[in-house]
């Protein structure tokens, strides 16, 4: 994201200021606020920002933001519950506000405060705000739960939400103004979390935009403890990183061309039919092939997630992405067993927050029981799977969901189903005025992969550096919720090359689901203008 910034802030000093007139950040410290206490308001002079280790900044703080303009940074605590201790950081821009307020979620389990999209944020004039959801932690670590429901309150849903109300709060005090429109912006949990806002909290947000959302909370991670068993238990069955190149060439032999163009990602994956059988060892196992164990273990990553009587609990990871940085390596098979990440997520998620105990054994887990103690004990705290939007919907609010069908986190499906779940609800008609789904093919967990991963999302460079609502997707969602233009195509690119010098190599229109792109039969297939939207699935 701080590739973006300087460019950000040259348009910051060429454009007219929106919003000059700003009152005293230092007043600010002053201002009332029920479970809430302003711990610093500091104003920031234009430059180089620098956080110091009392910031909680990590690693951030040995890379410093070489041009911000000036800012007034707000740090507030929240305290919702007695055991609440919840951090929201608020920049808001000195000059030059656009008169819109930006929330920003977390990954994982949350734990720190997404300092780079603030900065962002600022720099492009909006207000915006963050925070840790009342724990500090990384991103995998879930041990502050033990013994603390309240903070798994605030970590599910109420830290999101006092964060955008105190926000505004204080939003209006320095700028003596409401802001014209609120908008709610993440991916993977902050997915859930955007999610979580459309659903319990309508009117917090005029536009949200959600990425690969981990809406479905206890039946992902019960699916990632499902997965995480097959692999591990059976020392046999564990997938060394190593035969991942051998997986992905085999992939892309069965189902790499049904775009019409070899591409090096699977463009539809819902139509692949491979079969991991084929890479069956016909004798020394090597890592250009899988050994029986392997094989079965394969087919039931695909197949997703069942219960003991066989039926279908959460979708099955799609073919095509299991190569890369961000591919099946570090998500489902790890450097070595038991310390994938989704191994992480699931265990600590059933030890932490189930079952209270950190002594907890994933071998005696069962995908029914499991399930119903997830459920029972944290479903209405976590899950946000409400399908009845119309709340949100008939307050005219907005809402764009994407996810990368080479999502090696989360499955794709997963999205599919929840969207196809609103429009079973509300009915086509309403789901149309306020819902989109983009499918993004070849784009890994929120990012990166072998597709078109670059359409505005978190900061990200648009398609050829156009900031505009036809490569942006924020932008896109703004028009929608501003101007009431609904986004029907969204161009993204795939760059390569250092940040000074890089180029596009492939960029491609995503299209509205249930449409996909198609090449057209004629013309550069690496160009978007090649391709047209035609129904998933043909």
């Amino acid at each position: 994201m701080l590739r973006r910034l300087s460019w950000f802030v040259s348009l910051f000093l060429l454009c007219p200021a929106v919003w000059s007139q700003a009152g005293s950040c230092a007043g600010l410290a002053k201002v009332t606020l029920p479970h809430a206490t302003i711990m610093l308001a500091q104003e920031v002079p234009a430059g180089a920002f620098h956080l110091s280790r009392a910031d909680g900044a990590g690693a951030q703080q040995e890379n410093p933001f070489p041009a911000l303009p000036s800012f007034c940074r707000v740090v507030m605590k929240l305290t919702p519950s007695a055991d609440s201790d919840i951090t929201v950081e608020l920049w808001l821009p000195e000059h030059g506000w656009n008169r819109k307020f930006l929330g920003v979620g977390n990954g994982g389990f949350a734990g720190e405060i997404d300092f780079d999209s603030l900065a962002a944020a600022i720099s492009q004039g909006y207000a915006a705000a963050a925070t840790d959801t009342g724990h500090q932690g990384s991103f995998n670590d879930a041990q502050w739960a033990l013994g603390h429901p309240q903070k798994v309150i605030d970590f599910g849903y109420r830290a999101i939400h006092e964060m955008t109300v105190e926000g505004k709060t204080v939003l209006r005090n320095y700028y003596a103004a409401a802001p014209a429109y609120s908008y709610f912006e993440s991916c993977s949990n902050g997915g859930r979390q955007a999610l979580m806002e459309a659903q319990r909290f309508p009117a917090d947000y005029n536009g949200i935009l959600a990425g690969a959302p981990a809406n479905n909370w206890t039946h992902l991670l019960t699916s990632a403890v499902y997965n995480s068993r097959i692999l591990n238990l059976d020392p046999a069955s564990y997938i060394p990183q190593s035969k991942l190149p051998a997986i992905d060439a085999a992939v892309l032999a069965a189902c790499g061309a049904e775009s019409g163009t070899q591409d090096g990602f699977v463009n539809d994956p819902p139509l692949c039919r491979f079969d991991p059988s084929v890479l069956l060892c016909r004798g020394e196992d090597t890592d250009k092939c899988l050994t029986g164990p392997q094989v079965a273990a394969m087919h039931a990553i695909y197949a997703g997630t069942h219960d003991a009587a066989g039926v279908l609990v959460f979708p099955g990871y799609s073919p095509g992405g299991e190569l890369g940085d961000n591919g099946w390596g570090p998500w489902i098979f790890g450097p070595s067993p038991r310390e994938s990440l989704m191994y992480q997520f699931g265990t600590r998620y059933f030890a932490d927050m189930v079952y209270v105990d950190p002594r907890w054994n994933y071998a005696n887990f069962t995908v029914g029981q499991g399930l119903a103690d997830a459920v029972r004990k944290t479903g209405g705290i976590l899950d946000a799977d409400d399908p009845n939007l119309r709340p949100f919907a008939r307050r005219g609010g907005k809402l764009i969901l994407y996810h990368g069908w080479s999502d090696a986190a989360i499955p794709p499906m997963s999205t599919v189903e929840y969207y196809e779940s609103v429009r079973s609800t509300v009915g086509a008609a309403e789901e149309d005025s306020f819902l989109r789904l983009f499918m993004v093919p070849g784009m890994q967990h929120c990012g990166l992969g072998p597709g078109p991963n670059s359409f505005g999302q978190n900061g990200r460079a648009s398609a050829s550096g156009a900031d505009d609502a036809q490569h942006d997707i924020r932008l896109a969602l703004e028009a929608w919720v501003e101007k009431g233009t609904p986004p029907e195509t969204i161009i993204a690119a795939k760059y390569e090359g250092s940040e000074a010098a890089r180029s596009i190599v492939l960029s491609r229109p995503l299209c509205a689901w249930p449409l996909i792109a198609r090449y057209r039969g004629a013309g550069d297939p690496r160009d978007a203008e090649s391709f047209a939207c035609v129904t998933a699935g043909r």
